[in-house]
Parts: structure tokens; sequence; C-alpha cells
């Protein structure tokens, strides 16, 4: 069976949320069945090893592969969430996006100190929103053991937000 072009399954779709954005649409690779199975099986292989204790997913699009990442690395699941959709304690950070800000939470107690975590987001743009979930991870004493997204747009260069700390993205756009 020939390797599968995940970028021919990505829709662009121009002007979305709003005038002068293009905005890469995953639905049209997840509901590929041979590619979200080819794609989990990479991101499995490429992480087994890492003692990932947590997998953190950035809501909402990183709750898909970071809850499949959780299970098959037997580690548990941790979302990020926006402010108010966490029902216990939790610590709160602001950032910027590339169309506007917006905050994140997660629960104090989602993360032990010391412990291995892998941060699992759909896309890397200008990695405003990695960098704030980084920041609680921090904050709660973890371990950060790598960022992983599906898509990146390299020439936002999010990877500047991030520097020291392992990226992997699946698909880059130039």
């Amino acid at each position: 069976m020939p390797p599968i072009n995940y970028h021919a399954l990505i829709r662009e779709v121009p002007d979305f949320p709003k005038p002068g954005i293009l905005f890469y649409d995953i639905t049209t690779l997840l509901k590929d069945a041979r590619a979200l199975a080819s794609i989990t099986d990479e991101l499995t292989a490429y992480y087994q090893g890492h003692r990932i204790a947590k997998v953190i997913g950035i809501e909402s699009r990183g709750f898909i592969f970071g809850g499949i990442l959780a299970n098959r690395l037997n580690a548990g699941f941790v979302p990020v969430r926006k402010p108010g959709k966490l029902p216990a304690d939790s610590f709160e950070v602001k950032y910027n996006l590339e169309y506007g800000s917006n905050s994140l939470a997660i629960h104090r107690d989602a993360i032990g100190v010391g412990e291995r975590v892998l941060i699992v987001d759909d896309l890397l743009a200008t990695g405003g929103t990695a960098a704030a979930t980084v920041s609680l991870v921090r904050q709660l004493g973890g371990e950060i053991a790598g960022l992983d997204f599906l898509v990146e747009l390299k020439g936002l260069k999010g990877r500047e937000k991030l520097i020291g700390y392992p990226i992997h993205s699946t698909i880059v756009y130039s």
C-alpha cells in the first residue's frame, strides 16, 4: 500500500475564523480511518520508551490525539481547557493567539512534581497556546518530555516561544 499523503488530506479554508487567516482543517484527515491509524501508530512508536506519565491535550483538538496517545503509552490524560470549564481548583494563564487573546486552565492536582509530560495539540502556529500550556505544567512541577503537533506552520515561528523543549510535528507547512 502506498504511503499516505497527509498534506493532501487537510482542507485549507481561507478567511476563517476571520479575513486574512488560512485555516488548516484537520477534520478531513481525521475522517480517513487509514490516515488516523497511520498517524497514531507513528506517534506511538515515536514516544514509546520516553517514560511519559501524563499526556496533556489542549482544548479541543488536542484532546483527539492526546487521548489516543495517553491510552497507547499507558499514561494518564489531562485536559487543558478554556476558563470556566474545569470544575475543581485550577491554575489559569493568559496568552496571545495569532488573531486575538485567550486563557487556559489546568486542575491544580493534574500533575505531580517531576512527572514527565507530553503536550499535544493539533497546530503550532505562533506558539502562544503551547507556551501557555508549558507555563501551566511548570507551575505544577511537571517535567516537559516533549510537545507534539499534528500541523506546524513554520513561517509563524512558534518554535521560538518553545526553545529548549523537544518538539515533533507530523505535517509542516513553510
